[in-house]
């Protein structure tokens, strides 16, 4: 079933459902920074909250909430934060990439391109990624409160935005008419 409600014009601002995920085998309500950045950001932008949730870094856990996400006619977006590094428990990509139906290359080549004036070589160690799945598109992004920052500021709330040109995300969510990039 599509999630067009009404075929509505890409000139104009269009409110998405966006869910939350933190990926942390130790962060709660109360110590989640960078939940919270994107939350707030998401919701000054216009956007709605559509649900939060904190997991911990294991790959059948994440497959079963995102799956749920992916599913739910209700939800445009996803943006998850945590385990996209190195290290033993970094399993995001290993959970998530599978439920893509496409990839967003460029997201992690921009992400990664962006983050290599703030932190340097070092940005070769997130493993940032991006991906269509059921109509929602689904962001990746380290765990770091400025790494949250950093993909929300400048890279994905242009993407997230109808009225963004040439092109953005909402038109493969089914609620906006398609951008014409080369016009």
């Amino acid at each position: 079933m599509s999630k067009v409600s009404s075929h509505l014009s890409g000139a104009e601002f269009v409110p998405l459902n966006i869910a939350v995920l933190t990926v942390s085998d130790t962060r709660t309500e109360e110590n989640d920074t960078s939940g919270k950045a994107l939350v707030e950001r998401l919701v000054e932008s216009g956007h709605n909250l559509a649900d939060k949730a904190i997991v911990i870094d294991d790959v059948y856990q994440l497959r079963a909430i995102m799956s749920k996400w992916i599913a739910d006619n209700n939800i445009d977006a996803v943006i998850s934060t945590g385990g996209t590094g190195f290290t033993a428990r970094d399993n995001t990509p290993e959970a998530i990439l599978p439920l893509f139906d496409k990839q967003v290359e460029g997201f992690g080549e921009v992400f990664r391109a962006i983050s290599y004036d703030e932190i340097g070589t070092s940005t070769m160690q997130s493993r940032a990624f991006a991906g269509m799945a059921n109509q929602t598109v689904i962001f990746c992004v380290p765990g770091s409160t400025n790494a949250c920052k950093t993909a929300w500021d400048k890279a994905i709330k242009e993407q997230l935005d109808a009225s963004h040109r040439p092109c953005n995300f909402v038109p493969h969510l089914g609620l906006a008419e398609k951008c014409n990039s080369r016009g």
